[in-house]
């Protein structure tokens, strides 16, 4: 019987982004560990009916305190030991590195990371990069180049990224794999006709700075001066990455009327009562709340930026607008205020791409291939 554990940094991101991938394993008759640093009752339970063993871990998810990094390096060696995976298979930053380089001190026989997105200190911030920012990426650079060094295959979600790494050292091309979006299930989110009165558009994020939800609200606040009865809502939580957005910020925007923010709540009802999905992140893996809009129907409003490009073809499923330009992007928001009929037929081309790039059953087939092979 196969055993393999995936090391994740949150919980519920075992559910949300591998959950389909850990029950289809399961019933297979692999057994999958589930590493996370954050359970609750909840999650674990949902794991466990998926089929999987949830185990703890210890992880510090942002910032770097070397000493702590190496007690937790040390807390994983002594787990994988005890669980002796045939695979380790590691995503996000953190646990792709300290968990590979954990899978290889360990012995584990086979071990696969994935680069689900560039991360924070490799996007760029429309500035001169400060000098702290400057030696994290270096630091960074160089535990990805260790890390990923020990990796037998390296997953990328988007070519930008790949070639990124590859052209900074950071991993053997023939090690990478390019996977194209983590993809989503078609049966559960499957295709509604969007609301239409009023005209809504929706973004679901962490609430970063890098999202582009600073450009958002400028958008909104354009756009509502034209088209008053316009809707714009923000789905999604308070972060502590350096470029989390405070509470006291967000709340002054809804204060303000621009914006409603239910905050880090289910997505797909919020989905169905929306127009217009729009993210103008500053740089993305592929983005999985994209797939699911496009896989419910609507209309994508994104940047032209690694990661976020994948997911439109401009003009035909929605539009690209530079990163950090408010303008452009209420450009893109009033041409489906002056042009409702956009919405439904743009969003039936995002239904047809979603169901052709994004089929999550094609890319876990592809996906689980890589982790045996």
């Amino acid at each position: 019987m196969k055993r393999l554990a995936i090391v994740s940094h949150h919980a519920v991101d075992l559910l949300n982004f591998r959950g389909r991938l850990i029950r289809d394993l399961a019933a297979a008759g692999v057994t999958v560990f589930c590493l996370a640093p954050d359970y609750d009752a909840a999650t674990r339970a949902r794991l466990v009916e998926l089929g999987a063993e949830p185990v703890d871990y210890r992880l510090q998810r942002t910032g770097m305190n070397p000493l702590r990094d190496l007690v937790d390096v040390i807390g994983l060696v002594l787990i994988l030991r005890r669980l002796a995976p045939d695979v380790a298979f590691a995503f996000s930053t953190k646990p792709m590195v300290y968990g590979t380089l954990a899978a290889w001190l360990v012995g584990v026989p086979r071990r696969v990371a994935m680069v689900e997105g560039a991360g924070y200190v490799f996007t760029q911030s429309g500035g001169r990069l400060g000098w702290r920012r400057r030696v994290l990426r270096r630091v960074v650079e160089v535990l990805y180049r260790v890390a990923l060094g020990r990796a037998h295959r390296v997953v990328f979600l988007n070519p930008d990224d790949q070639r990124e790494f590859i052209d900074r050292g950071l991993v053997a091309r023939e090690r990478s794999v390019l996977l194209g979006g983590i993809g989503v299930d078609l049966q559960v989110w499957r295709e509604a006709p969007p609301a239409l009165d009023p005209v809504g558009f929706v973004l679901v994020a962490r609430l970063l700075r890098e999202k582009g939800i600073v450009e958002y609200v400028a958008a909104a606040r354009l756009v509502r001066n034209r088209c008053p009865q316009s809707r714009f809502v923000l789905l999604g939580g308070l972060d502590s990455n350096p470029g989390g957005l405070s509470r006291a910020q967000v709340q002054g925007w809804v204060d303000e009327g621009i914006v409603e923010w239910p905050g880090h709540v289910p997505v797909r009802p919020w989905m169905e009562r929306a127009s217009v999905f729009v993210l103008p992140s500053y740089r993305e893996g592929v983005p999985l709340s994209t797939q699911e809009a496009m896989a419910m129907g609507r209309p994508v409003i994104t940047t032209d930026v690694p990661g976020c490009r994948e997911t439109v073809s401009d003009g035909i499923n929605g539009y690209l607008v530079p990163a950090r330009d408010a303008g452009a992007l209420a450009d893109a928001m009033l041409k489906f205020l002056d042009d409702p009929g956009l919405i439904s037929s743009m969003g039936r081309a995002s239904r047809r791409m979603a169901e052709e790039r994004f089929d999550v059953r094609k890319i876990n087939e592809t996906l689980a291939a890589w982790l045996w092979e």
